[in-house]
Formats: C-alpha cells, sequence, structure tokens
C-alpha cells in the first residue's frame, strides 16, 4: 500500500523537477546561475490563474487536445513500475496500452493543432507525425526484445525480471536497446538535438510550434503533460538500466530518484554539448536507434 501510495506522490509532484534539473545543468555548462529548480512549478501554477484564448476557428477539439493528452500520460504512468516495485495497474497486455496511450496523446497534439487553421501548426503536426513513425518501431522492438527475455507482456514483471543474473548473460543485448531508447526518450520529449523546446522560430520547430495557440490553463496542461511525458519515459528507462533490487523498500525508491535526476542531467548535458540536427539528419538518426533495437532483438533470439 505504501509503495503505491508513493508511486502516486511521485507521478503528480516529482515532472515538472526534472525540467528544473535539465534547465539547471545548461545553465551550469554556460557558465550562468539560472533559473531555481522549482520555477517549472511557478510557471504551471503562474498558467493555472491565467485566463484562456481561443480563436474563432477552434472547435472543442482543440481544447479537448491537451486534457486528453495529459490524461492518456497520466494513465501511463500508472503502468510503470518504479523504483522496482509493482506498478498499481499491472495485467497482460498492458505494454501495448503504455505504447497506445502515447500514441492517443499525440493524436490529439497533432489535430488540436491542425484545428487552428494555422500552416505553422500544420507543418509542426506533420514533422511530429513523421518522426513518431520513426521513433515507435524501436519501443516495439524493446518490448519484444523484453517479453523474449521474460516470458511475459506485461511492464511490471518484464521490468522487475531484469536481476544482475540477466544483465551478465545478456549485457550487449540491453545495451543496444538502452542505447536506442535513450534516442527515442529526446526525440519523444521535443529535446535537443531533435527539436528545441525554447526555440521561438517557427520555421525549425516540432512540438513547440502545434502549441502556439494555447493559453492560460491549457497550457499549462501541456506543460503539465510534456514533464509527466519525461518523467514516464524516464522511469521505464531507469527500471531497464538498474539491475536488480537493494531488497530495500526505502533504498530502493532513494536509488529511483537519485537514477531518474541524473538521467535529467544527462539531458541536460547532451543539450549543451549538442547543437540541434538539421532535419533532415533526425530521420537517419531515429533509423539508427531503430536498428539498434533490432540487433538487441536478434541478439536474445539467436
Amino acid at each position: 500500500m505504501i509503495d503505491t501510495l508513493l508511486h502516486i506522490l511521485l507521478v503528480f509532484t516529482m515532472p515538472p523537477l526534472l525540467l528544473g534539473v535539465i534547465g539547471k545543468t545548461k545553465a551550469l555548462f554556460a557558465g550562468r546561475v539560472g533559473a531555481p529548480f522549482l520555477q517549472p512549478y511557478y510557471d504551471i501554477i503562474r498558467l493555472m490563474r491565467k485566463g484562456c484564448v481561443f480563436s474563432d476557428t477552434t472547435t472543442w477539439i482543440f481544447r479537448a487536445g491537451p486534457v486528453i493528452t495529459l490524461a492518456a500520460t497520466a494513465c501511463a504512468s500508472f503502468l510503470v513500475p518504479l523504483g522496482k516495485h509493482p506498478a498499481p495497474l499491472s495485467f497482460d497486455g498492458d505494454m501495448i496500452l503504455f505504447a497506445y496511450l502515447f500514441a492517443l496523446g499525440r493524436f490529439f497534439t497533432t489535430i488540436a493543432a491542425l484545428d487552428t487553421g494555422s500552416s505553422f501548426e500544420g507543418m509542426g503536426a506533420a514533422r511530429e507525425a513523421s518522426f513518431s513513425c520513426l521513433a515507435e518501431p524501436t519501443l516495439f522492438f524493446a518490448l519484444i526484445t523484453l517479453t523474449r527475455l521474460s516470458g511475459t507482456m506485461s511492464l511490471t514483471p518484464m521490468l522487475l525480471h531484469l536481476s544482475s543474473s540477466v544483465w551478465v548473460g545478456t549485457g550487449a543485448a540491453l545495451l543496444l536497446m538502452l542505447a536506442g531508447l535513450y534516442v527515442v526518450l529526446l526525440v519523444e520529449n521535443s529535446r535537443i538535438p531533435f527539436d528545441d523546446p525554447n526555440t521561438h522560430l517557427e520555421l525549425t520547430m516540432i512540438h513547440e510550434v502545434m502549441v502556439l495557440d494555447h493559453s492560460g490553463p491549457y497550457f499549462g496542461c501541456i506543460l503539465y503533460g510534456a514533464a509527466l511525458k519525461l518523467f514516464v519515459l524516464g522511469a521505464f528507462f531507469v527500471g531497464l538500466a538498474l539491475p536488480g533490487s537493494s531488497g530495500d523498500t526505502f533504498a530502493d525508491w532513494g536509488i529511483f530518484i537519485a537514477a531518474i535526476l541524473l538521467l535529467a542531467v544527462s539531458v541536460g548535458v547532451v543539450e549543451s554539448v549538442m547543437a540541434r540536427l538539421r532535419l533532415i539528419r533526425v530521420p537517419q538518426l531515429l533509423v539508427a536507434a531503430m536498428i539498434l533495437a533490432a540487433f538487441s532483438l536478434v541478439l536474445v533470439v539467436r
């Protein structure tokens, strides 16, 4: 019971902190003090207090997009085990639901962008759909590989099965899978080198250009949903990377929190040392990630 409560507490309170850690890391590399760690919380609260402005051309789809995307991501967060503890929701085949909840959120974000009738937002929606078509196979190759290793299609036994002995036997395959999933983590969360959440150049934006017309609480839902998506995919990545359990419940929670904060620092480091890729290079890197994940499957089934 206490593990379920801690799971819910972390899911609803920790995601914006990851954005604060990424921002602080980038500021450190740039020689600046940077915004406080809690700045994303302040931004979301400020947006929730503001009013909304809607274009006359938009319909209910524009209003429903951010809410449905946030709800889908929140549902996905209850399917992933955190800190080597079982997830609150677990059933055979939940890995398929996990993948398609993100697809559902992306679909509503895309049609909400198209609902504005803006050519810029339509351009961003087209890019988002194109790149997600290349990122999803990597995730599914990873899930199939984990199914082969654990003999189950449920995320909880799948991730809890990864002990140190499994790592010793299939370490090469798991490392290839982690490399592919790290690329997926960056592209799904619109981070550099694929996208820049801080850019204001419409012609170069992907995800951010789709949400330009949102304001007030709806934009707050988008910011919180983006942080939650980073947290959920980061938890999935950490669950793969950490072999086994320490045997102590609270130590496992502490290790998980430290690991996901370290993952946020690594994202900040990548954004500090790399420039954005040219758009024509993005598909090449996504295909490379897919090949890495496919090789991991080949190594497991051979």
